[in-house]
């Protein structure tokens, strides 16, 4: 089961990539195949990416230079 703190985490997480992007969460979502309500919802911390959306997110943090994307 996740604590609140690790979603709080992604959801600050993708949001700091989003916006180091200058992109919109729609954007994101085409960038990562899904849809736009799953990337809100990550954002919300209603629900976490899966893994295979974690290590996306994680070679785009790596990719972008941004160094705080850890797990």
């Amino acid at each position: 089961m996740l604590k609140e703190h690790d979603m709080t985490t992604y959801a600050e997480k993708i949001k700091k990539l989003r916006k180091k992007l200058i992109i919109s969460q729609h954007d994101l979502a085409v960038m990562l195949d899904v849809s736009f309500v799953t990337v809100n919802r990550w954002e919300n911390g209603k629900f976490e990416p899966s893994l295979k959306i974690k290590r996306k997110l994680k070679e785009m943090f790596i990719e972008y230079g941004i160094d705080d994307f850890k797990n």
